[in-house]
């Protein structure tokens, strides 16, 4: 059951950051968390929960990393363009 519930987690996880699938993804893991439809049906307490719980997790722990890391790639400077300073001189004409 581990291998299974690793095997998930890892496809989640690159599929998520992967460009091309991200979007698609996330739609459907909403779209999974909004439809009647599921592994283990809401109606039963607690077990019914359990899934939609591993996927909200996954969906919100991939997003926030995500949108960390180009938080973090964006306020970092690169070493070649670190800021110049530059001292402009005007003259008035008389």
């Amino acid at each position: 059951m581990n291998n299974i519930a690793q095997s998930f987690y890892n496809w989640y996880k690159e599929t998520i950051r992967n460009p091309k699938y991200r979007w698609l993804l996330i739609g459907a893991s909403i779209l999974y968390l909004i439809s009647p439809i599921d592994l283990a049906p809401d109606f039963i307490p607690i077990i019914g929960w359990i899934d939609d719980g591993i996927i909200v997790t996954l969906l919100v722990t991939e997003v926030s990393a995500l949108l960390t890391q180009k938080l973090q790639a964006k306020t970092k400077t690169p070493v070649n363009e670190q800021p110049v300073e530059v001292e402009i001189k005007s003259e008035t004409i008389a």
